[in-house]
This record gives structure tokens, C-alpha cells and sequence, in this order.
């Protein structure tokens, strides 16, 4: 039986992004490809340390969702992790019933809820009321959905939805602090180190 949101959440810690994205980071050990959604959910993943598996969106809000479940279909041997805020989220729920339906194993969404549009002078966001978005990607059909209740639990998160197949969501609580640092803004360069990464383009002689 599912547990009631509000119990959920009020036994949810509130974290700080740079570190729950240092400790994502720290488990991927299997050339994992990660998406970053726009804003300081890539700001902080560029500042966790150079992974040429990363894509870091720039300006395309919402779709570190949709470009996950393309790779993880495309590559299916390898783990996709898409790292999403709470507002980015909001705008294309219906790729959460597309996931649940297309049922790819080696795929895990991180929302990044910190309750905000942060970057944009912190309007407050559906989840700043009465919105659940774990509750939501259960209704959608993410049956592996749950709210990390402090940090040890998300790492415990991770690995299980990493060796228990997905789809998997994962909601973080989080603070409004900065991020550590920023992505560098070259699209193509981006793009380029991404798919190097990822084997679909030749690496660059040595």
C-alpha cells in the first residue's frame, strides 16, 4: 500500500543539492550516462567533477526526461540517469507515463524539488502547495517511486535502482542554496564530449 504523501514528506529531510549530486556522482562506476536539466541541476553536476557520460542542457526546460529515455532505449546495457528540478518536471509530466510505458530497466529519474523556479527569482512551484511528484510518477505508473528521506537513503536509493531495474524515480527535498559552480556554455562542445562518451561517436585520436 502506498504511504500518504503527507507522512512522506514530513519525514523527509531537506537537502543541499551540490551534495546529494557529489554523492550521485560518487556511486556511477559503470560509465552510468547522466542528464542534467537545465539551471543548477547541470550547474551543480559540472561542479561534481568532469564525466565525459554527461549531458548538461542548456535552455530546454523539461527534457532531461525525454533525452534520458532516448538513451536508455538506444543503449540499453548501459545505466541513464536523468537529474530533474521540480519546475522543469512539472512542464512535461506526460514523459513520466511515456517511461512507465515504454518500462526501460536501466533507467533512473532524480528530482530535484527544492519547491522553487530558483534561478528565476524563486516563484514558488506547484510543490511549494499541494503538488506530490513522487506521488504523481506512481499515478503515472512509476511504480518505483519514492522520496529519499536523508542522504544515507538516497545513496541506498541509488544502488537499489541500479541493480533492481527501473524505471525508478527518486525526489529529493531540497534547500535553496546556490550551486558550486556553473557549466561551461558550448553547446556543441557539449554534445560533442557527450556522445565520445557514450561510444556513438569515434574517441579523439590520441
Amino acid at each position: 500500500m502506498t504511504e500518504p504523501a503527507t507522512r512522506a514528506l514530513a519525514n523527509t529531510k531537506t537537502m543541499y543539492r551540490a551534495d546529494i549530486t557529489r554523492r550521485l556522482v560518487a556511486l556511477l562506476d559503470r560509465d552510468e550516462a547522466v542528464i542534467g536539466g537545465i539551471g543548477n541541476t547541470n550547474f551543480d553536476l559540472w561542479a561534481a567533477g568532469p564525466r565525459r557520460q554527461n549531458f548538461y542542457m542548456l535552455g530546454s526546460m523539461g527534457l532531461a526526461c525525454p533525452i534520458a529515455l532516448g538513451v536508455a532505449i538506444a543503449q540499453p546495457h548501459r545505466h541513464v540517469v536523468a537529474l530533474e528540478g521540480d519546475g522543469s518536471l512539472l512542464m512535461q509530466l506526460g514523459a513520466l507515463a511515456t517511461i512507465a510505458a515504454r518500462a526501460p530497466r536501466n533507467l533512473t529519474i532524480v528530482v530535484m524539488d527544492n519547491r522553487a523556479y530558483q534561478i528565476t527569482g524563486a516563484q514558488p512551484t506547484a510543490t511549494a502547495f499541494a503538488a506530490d511528484l513522487v506521488e504523481a510518477a506512481r499515478g503515472l505508473g512509476i511504480a518505483r517511486s519514492h522520496w529519499a528521506a536523508d542522504e544515507a537513503d538516497f545513496e541506498r536509493l541509488v544502488r537499489v535502482a541500479r541493480s533492481d531495474g527501473g524505471p525508478s524515480l527518486i525526489g529529493v527535498r531540497l534547500d535553496n542554496q546556490p550551486p558550486a559552480g556553473q557549466t561551461e556554455r558550448d553547446p556543441a562542445q557539449i554534445r560533442d564530449r557527450f556522445m565520445r562518451g557514450i561510444g556513438t561517436r569515434p574517441p579523439h585520436p590520441a
